[in-house]
């Protein structure tokens, strides 16, 4: 088998009630960069890249796309390596490894579409066939009620089924975000975890502070409180405070890891399988973070793609640590209205009181509706 083709289509949608985090960014829009490859016996497998489409599709079609066609989609991660190498002198990080993700992606469904297997069973099995989801929402929406808008989300989220909820804090006065917090763990009561994700806003000094201001609501984990570069920061936090500290979605293959996870800079990392280099590259990411005692739940941001490859992913994870009643990795399953992610399979993947089912499919365990990524399609 070889491939014959490489296609990048850039998808975008509109957002009805535009959302910001705590970066102060403004989501209008919802868009990927999905990859689409195709081989000579007819088999053509699906990926999808982190972050903006334009820059991994222009990386895409002129860097990688030419070194590809004519090779065998089952020496993946030979083509891994030959990317990589032909591109890290001119950065090792970001774009590089978020485009190459989507052409990793895109391979190994592939490989499981022509042998009839899903992309769990190629890389070790499954651990699991359904995962306990986790509902990411909760930003700023209307700035004249952030609390009420926080807590009637919530109970929403919780009224669904889901057993966590994450939510956005950073509004510049932690007194505010306290409360914010505070008002959401008595709505949704003690029995439904709770994370905080800050997006990365704070100082070291600041973070500390308002951890310790938070810890006694019982909050699973503190997400992203510092600078993703801040390695020295994140020990500094991560010794101060008893919760968990997490992060790590912007971080890039096992490098980038590499002392993150040795040096137990976060108790939690969250590589991106459509941003950290891939299934093939976040498999040996967790593999270090097994090595050293780190929990791996991986980041997961985009379309159905992104969420189907996730899935594969967490399937095969094993628990950590193995226990008699094992706290099992959950999935991220990010809950603003998002088309790419509910219309993009010809079968949306859905929650059913908080858990959701890992596809059986081969490859990706999934269909692509070619309609709406046609509707949905702007270059």
């Amino acid at each position: 088998m070889k491939v014959t083709a490489v296609t990048c289509h850039l998808l975008q949608s509109k957002v009805d009630r535009p959302f910001v985090s705590a970066r102060g960014w403004r989501y209008a829009t919802r868009s990927s960069c999905i990859v689409e490859i195709t081989t000579d016996e007819g088999i053509t497998g699906w990926g999808e890249c982190y972050g903006p489409a334009a820059v991994n599709k222009t990386l895409i079609e002129t860097q990688y796309a030419p070194r590809i066609i004519g090779r065998d989609p089952f020496d993946v991660e030979v083509v891994w390596e030959d990317l990589y190498n032909r591109i890290k002198d001119y950065g090792a990080q970001g774009f590089a490894i978020t485009a190459l993700s989507g052409i990793d992606i895109a391979l190994w469904d592939i490989m499981g579409r022509a042998v009839g297997k899903p992309i769990h069973k190629l890389i070790g099995g499954a651990h699991r066939t359904e995962v306990m989801a986790y509902a990411t929402g909760l930003y700023f929406i209307d700035m004249d009620c952030l609390i009420e808008e926080a807590v009637e989300e919530a109970v929403g989220y919780a009224e669904q089924g889901f057993r966590a909820i994450k939510m956005k804090i950073g509004l510049g006065d932690p007194a505010f975000d306290v409360r914010r917090v505070k008002a959401v763990r008595e709505a949704i009561g003690p029995d439904i975890r709770l994370a905080v994700d800050a997006n990365h806003c704070f100082t070291v000094p600041q973070a500390i502070r308002l951890g310790r201001m938070l810890e006694p609501l019982d909050i699973l984990w503190f997400e992203e409180p510092i600078s993703p570069e801040d390695h020295d920061g994140y020990v500094e936090v991560t010794r101060a405070l008893d919760m968990a500290v997490a992060g790590g979605e912007n971080d890039f293959t096992r490098w980038g890891f590499r002392d993150v996870i040795a040096r137990k800079a976060m108790d939690i990392v969250q590589p991106d399988v459509c941003a950290a280099g891939g299934i093939s590259e976040c498999r040996k990411i967790a593999a270090l973070a097994s090595a050293h005692g780190v929990e791996c739940v991986p980041h997961a941001w985009g379309s159905a793609i992104g969420l189907a490859a996730t899935l594969q992913f967490l399937a095969a994870l094993p628990d950590m640590p193995p226990a008699f009643r094992p706290i099992p990795p959950m999935l991220e399953f990010e809950q603003t209205p998002n088309p790419l992610r509910d219309e993009l399979a010809q079968e949306p993947i859905r929650q059913h009181r908080g858990i959701v089912r890992v596809p059986e499919g081969p490859g990706l365990g999934i269909e692509v509706n070619r309609e709406a990524l046609a509707r949905w399609k702007v270059a």
